[in-house]
């Protein structure tokens, strides 16, 4: 990495894998402590895998936490649909340490922050789920998410989250 990325971020690091999209700018880099590099870009966070690397996309970030040296990525899957809703299932935490974090901590926060255009948490028998609408990046619009806590009755969750995103639906095209 040059002089010039190392103080002022952006520019992928010497030897990366991975290959961003046309349009995908690099926002920050940090060297993971065993080999390879985090990196975030408009479109997502690029991270470590095997001998290679693969991005995970700001709006699957279920939460991001930087302490101590180590980053702590929890990434969402898809894991069904609810009209237009998408549930998501929360993977286990990821840990990475991190060797120079420079700009990545910062950079990643105002992503996966931003990404959110509102939440809201709704008590449900047995727990509880948030409902997010996060922009995806690269794509048009926002996109309603509902992620249950674990043990809460998926159907139950499946029945509001289709009726909540049909409301946003009509009140998004009053015709």
């Amino acid at each position: 990495m040059s002089l010039f990325s190392r103080i002022f971020g952006g520019g992928l690091p010497s030897g990366f894998p991975g290959q961003l999209d046309r349009d995908e700018a690099v926002a920050a880099s940090a060297p993971v402590r065993g080999g390879g590099h985090l990196v975030a870009t408009s479109l997502g966070l690029w991270v470590p895998e095997g001998e290679g690397t693969r991005r995970i996309g700001w709006h699957l970030v279920s939460k991001a936490a930087w302490a101590a040296g180590v980053f702590t990525i929890t990434e969402a899957e898809e894991a069904g649909a609810a009209g237009s809703a998408v549930l998501l299932r929360d993977l286990a935490p990821r840990r990475i340490a991190v060797e120079q974090p420079g700009k990545l901590p910062q950079a990643v926060h105002q992503r996966v922050t931003g990404s959110i255009r509102s939440r809201h948490r709704q008590e449900l028998p047995g727990g509880g789920a948030w409902f997010v609408q996060r922009k995806v990046p690269g794509r048009d619009g926002v996109v309603l998410q509902v992620r249950p806590d674990e043990g809460v009755d998926v159907e139950a969750v499946r029945a509001v989250a289709a009726e909540v995103a049909a409301k946003i639906e009509a009140a998004r095209d009053p015709d």
